[in-house]
């Protein structure tokens, strides 16, 4: 039996840990997205990468943008636009199952702008 976990609840310490074992399973840190909520909304809520900013890969355009993209969608859901949110999660899918674009960290020779204006273009098919 598979499990799925949409949403896993934790101190800052415990959840930055598990956001990094997993993705780290899958070989590549660079694909997952966090998000930091503040469901009262009395303050803002942050939604940013695994990774964070990469600033060894910095110029080079090798760093896998999934992880920014995808932490837009959860971002989207949280303002309103569930919708716009499921449409990115699902281009970010199309993207990797149809398309031989893929950035080194997940053994492709794509730059970082190739995959991301390929998961851009793969919205309009997700919605």
């Amino acid at each position: 039996m598979k499990n799925w976990f949409d949403v896993l609840v934790g101190s800052d310490l415990f959840g930055d840990i598990l956001s990094d074992l997993g993705p780290a399973g899958v070989e590549s840190i660079g694909i997952a997205p966090w998000g930091n909520l503040n469901p009262e909304r009395e303050c803002p809520s942050m939604f940013e990468p695994v990774h964070g900013s990469a600033p060894d890969m910095a110029g080079k355009g090798i760093a896998n943008p999934i992880g920014q993209i995808w932490s837009g969608a959860p971002m989207l859901r949280h303002l309103g636009s569930w919708d716009v949110g499921d449409a990115v999660e699902k281009a970010i899918s199309l993207t990797l199952a149809d398309s031989k674009i893929r950035t080194p960290d997940i053994g492709g020779r794509a730059s970082t702008q190739d995959l991301g204006e390929a998961i851009a273009a793969a919205v309009s098919q997700a919605k």
